[in-house]
């Protein structure tokens, strides 16, 4: 009655479900129902949305979304999209777009094409002008927070007379059967795990095969997983916008056991590995900003959220360059940047405000200026 017609398709903010209406399921081929699809079936669709009118990107549409990136700061991305973006990112670069490195992550859907071509994490993708190369295989372990589809190990708040725990994605067993899978073929993984089940069950999986990897979101931990990350050599890829983001679902849904949400100073204490990003377009790619999130734990002008949790700007920073350092031998990847991001600050507020203004006023991509004010091409630095 609203749309007249017109096919509408409304995506979650996470992600994790979405909403069709008849116009749209009847254009997609999928059977006409009222309630949204989630979790599987909702993935079954989602990569299909780029076969409708003006669903992919032009290329000058993502050679703006690049620039953009660089202005940011950004030099690499790990490209996670349902898409073929192990195909997608060499020919971006045939058409000129190379000024970003890409780690192309793939689906088990997508799996039988890496392994017949020969592809293992981190080669360089032909085509790629060096700068693109395979990434991990991505498994979606569990949901979300806010669908109340992440696994969990006690049941959400607030859901009336039929609690839930949320579900996995793949029972456990097919969980590792799929990790000691992709391991074998030299891929590395990435897990996504919200609740503190999933995470369990994640760490258990890399605990059977010997895979390497990250678990993504890395979201509600329990006590005992804190020391697991470190002892199995597994990276905690933390979103640290989810924070602010998730700060008040969490509290009305997982009541009691905020405590152990986004657990970042328990991690690095426990000797984990932290590695930032955004999950984009789920948060804006702004790592200024989810610096800040890190180490003052709010969005707004309420106190920092279980500030126990709080880690430094140089901690902050730290989780988001990749492991790298500028040194001889390592990659011309730099970012100039208009004042101190790491200046002492009289508390985490302020050095969070420090952070989030922190101004880029260029940024060097393989020893390439890939933005520096309005220019966006430049000689190679030497």
């Amino acid at each position: 009655a609203v749309s007249a017609g017109r096919p509408v398709i409304l995506v979650a903010g996470d992600a994790h479900n979405g909403w069709l209406n008849s116009a749209a399921l009847a254009l997609l081929g999928v059977p006409r129902r009222d309630d949204p699809l989630a979790e599987n079936e909702w993935f079954d669709v989602f990569p299909r949305l780029g076969e409708l009118p003006g669903g992919e990107p032009t290329t000058a549409e993502v050679a703006r979304a690049v620039d953009l990136l660089a202005s940011r700061g950004l030099t690499g991305i790990v490209d996670l999209e349902f898409s073929d973006a192990f195909l997608d990112w060499p020919a971006r670069a045939a058409a000129g777009i190379a000024s970003l490195r890409v780690r192309a992550g793939c689906y088990e859907h997508q799996f039988d094409h890496v392994l017949r071509a020969g592809w293992t994490t981190g080669d360089a993708l032909p085509g790629g002008a060096g700068l693109v190369t395979m990434g991990p295989l991505k498994i979606i372990s569990d949901g979300s927070l806010g669908t109340g589809t992440a696994w969990c190990c006690e049941p959400y708040a607030g859901r009336g007379a039929a609690p839930t725990t949320g579900a996995p994605n793949l029972p456990p067993a097919d969980l590792t059967a799929l990790v000691r899978r992709a391991h074998g073929a030299g891929l590395a993984l990435a897990v996504h795990a919200i609740g503190d089940w999933a995470n369990t069950a994640a760490l258990d999986a890399f605990a059977a095969t010997g895979a390497s990897g990250t678990v993504e979101h890395a979201q509600l931990l329990a006590d005992d997983d804190l020391a697991r990350f470190a002892a199995l050599g597994v990276t905690a890829s933390v979103q640290p916008a989810h924070l602010v983001d998730d700060r008040d679902t969490a509290e009305a849904l997982w009541g009691g056991r905020t405590r152990r949400a986004f657990r970042l100073r328990s991690l690095l204490d426990a000797g984990a590995r932290l590695a930032f990003g955004s999950d984009a377009p789920v948060s804006p790619p702004e790592p200024w900003a989810a610096m800040a999130c890190a180490v003052h734990r709010s969005g707004d002008d309420r106190p920092g959220w279980h500030p126990e949790e709080s880690i430094t700007p140089a901690e902050a920073l730290a989780a988001s360059v990749d492991g790298r350092r500028i040194a001889v031998g390592e990659p011309g990847d730099l970012v100039l940047v208009g004042h101190d991001p790491l200046a002492e600050q009289p508390d985490a507020a302020a050095a969070a405000r420090r952070l989030r203004t922190t101004p880029v006023r260029a940024t060097v991509c393989a020893g390439r200026v890939t933005s520096s004010g309005d220019a966006r091409s430049a000689p190679l630095v030497r």
